[in-house]
């Protein structure tokens, strides 16, 4: 199902990376009469050329139901779509493609694990030990469990504006009362990039089960589920050239195996009669329904583009990106940036002095730059931080050094035309 692609060899020493933006079409217009700048890689990417055409592919040619027809078109949906699992397989390296779930995204993923392993495993007095960087969407499934079993949520603290863990402290948090540890890989609004494989070594000399929350860093970096020694790993599609509505959710196939079913009804049964029912195997017993067949099929394109750049060269691509955002932007007279000055992702949060963020990203938005502005779904770490809010520029593979300098500049702007405007009148 994936169209052919004209990338570079993965053992190419350099990358053009500005070419890289001719393979998606949504970057090839003006905004508010300027050229889009896109700096909003952390809320969704852009699609290259070959994932839209892997999505109106399954449309036009095999739109069928999967696992339940014997007919041409169903069966060459379904082996595409069971493509897609072994596709995704690879691409973490998990042991089988029985240990991948497909899902809407991180949020369903992580809501899967709490209302099944969770909801089977956790007690009251129990520990679900999180970070203070974590998303939302790694903080609330957490809190509606405990409310339900009575377990309690504890949070690894942070060093400040730097924003990274306190690991120094890590045997002290990992008590005998602690069953899970989850966390997200590398945070949406500080950039940092957290040390996943030692966190899970020293929780599974525990036993402690450990999550991941992969959302930043699964279209930005090589990962691999057992170098990683996880229990869980959750991503979004969106976030990784993928489309929107399409995630997977890994786990070791004893976990799963131990785990009831969240939703019921078609295709994640063996029988069914009117009292009592029985299910399928992992993972087909997660997934309810007819699912996003064409959302899989199309993630498995994205999967096949980020490998033929180089998950590697991305990684240095994006930390590059980071680390000069981080020099260009702190030289702005007023700034506040976040995170790590070294080893950061390609994400920085930043005040522009005490200029509301929305109001910067409403001003950089007619020149034509796409910012994110708010709490980024991070509202805990944002009053940690005594904030409210940040402005958030995020960077991907199809940015440049170039479109750092344009920002930068933008920035400039805005912060003279704030002090013009605030000036007294003589």
């Amino acid at each position: 199902m994936t169209a052919e692609m004209t990338l570079p060899p993965t053992n190419t020493r350099t990358i053009d990376w500005a070419a890289l933006r001719e393979d998606f079409p949504i970057l090839h217009q003006r905004v508010h009469g300027r050229p889009l700048l896109y700096l909003d890689n952390a809320a969704t990417t852009q699609k290259p050329r070959a994932v839209l055409d892997a999505l109106c592919g399954y449309y036009e040619r095999d739109n069928a139901n999967v696992h339940r027809g014997v007919h041409e078109l169903s069966n060459r949906a379904t082996a595409a779509y069971e493509g897609a699992r072994e596709r995704a397989a690879r691409f973490l390296n998990a042991r089988r493609s029985e240990e991948i779930i497909f899902t809407r995204g991180t949020t369903e993923g992580i809501n899967l694990v709490a209302n099944t392993w969770g909801a089977k495993h956790l007690q009251s007095g129990d520990v679900i030990l999180l970070t203070e960087m974590e998303h939302h969407s790694n903080i609330v499934p957490w809190q509606l469990l405990a409310g339900r079993t009575g377990a309690r949520l504890a949070f690894l603290p942070i060093t400040g504006d730097e924003g990274l863990l306190d690991l120094s402290r890590l045997d002290e948090w990992l008590t005998t009362d602690v069953k899970l540890l989850a966390f997200t890989h590398i945070s949406n609004t500080l950039g940092t990039i957290n040390p996943a494989a030692q966190l899970c070594s020293q929780a599974r000399q525990r036993g402690i089960v450990t999550l991941v929350d992969a959302a930043q860093s699964a279209g930005h970096r090589p990962l691999d589920v057992q170098a990683i020694g996880c229990d869980f790993l959750a991503l979004s599609g969106h976030k990784m050239c993928g489309p929107t509505g399409s995630g997977v959710l890994y786990g070791r196939i004893e976990r799963l195996a131990d785990m009831p079913p969240w939703h019921g009804g078609g295709d994640m049964i063996e029988s069914v009669d009117y009292h009592h029912s029985t299910w399928k195997q992992p993972p087909h017993k997660f997934e309810a329904g007819t699912p996003n067949i064409a959302g899989a099929i199309a993630l498995a394109a994205a999967m096949d583009y980020l490998d033929a750049v180089g998950r590697d060269k991305i990684a240095q691509h994006d930390e590059e990106l980071g680390a000069y955002a981080f020099e260009r932007l702190t030289a702005l007279k007023g700034l506040r940036l976040l995170g790590p000055r070294l080893g950061r992702a390609g994400v920085v949060s930043f005040m522009l002095g005490d200029i509301h963020a929305h109001d910067v990203v409403t001003f950089a938005d007619q020149a034509g730059i796409a910012l994110r502005g708010g709490h980024h779904c991070n509202q805990p770490l944002m009053k940690k931080l005594g904030l409210e809010s940040t402005s958030r520029a995020s960077f991907y593979l199809y940015n440049t050094t170039d479109e750092i300098d344009r920002l930068t500049e933008t920035l400039r702007e805005i912060q003279k035309y704030f002090t013009t405007a605030s000036a007294p009148s003589a």
